[in-house]
């Protein structure tokens, strides 16, 4: 599919990646121990499943899998957009971090929506070849 080698060398996958290390580095450390076992695991789950999605619609060689899978790191993302905003909600962050996460959301949601555009192109492309 393409020229690419590895899904490490998608743009989408590394913003992702770029985005999950925020997650980790930035907004976890801020939130309560009594969170542990809910808000950081929700949001550890759901920051890590936009790149492991992504990834693993890259191994299946097939347009449409493919796509749905990114579809699925898209619903991973506005999760996780949504657990960075509990995370204000309830006081645990400041504004500036929701509004960091948020550049970085917006970022990989138009790379992504790029790549599921490329992939649909390209099934159709294909379908024309056969």
């Amino acid at each position: 599919m393409g020229s690419f080698k590895s899904f490490e060398e998608l743009a989408c996958w590394k913003e992702s990646r770029i985005l999950r290390n925020y997650v980790k580095d930035e907004i976890i450390p801020q939130l309560p121990n009594s969170e542990k076992f809910g808000l950081i695991s929700q949001i550890r789950r759901s920051s890590r499943s936009i790149g492991n999605n992504i990834a693993e619609g890259f191994g299946r060689f097939n347009y449409q899998e493919n796509i749905q899978f990114c579809r699925m790191a898209r619903g991973s993302l506005n999760e996780t957009l949504d657990h960075v905003i509990i995370a204000l909600d309830e006081n645990y962050i400041a504004e500036e971090k929701l509004n960091n996460f948020r550049e970085l959301h917006n970022k990989t949601l138009k790379i992504l929506n790029g790549y599921i555009k490329y992939l649909k192109d390209a099934k159709l492309k294909e379908g024309l070849h056969q």
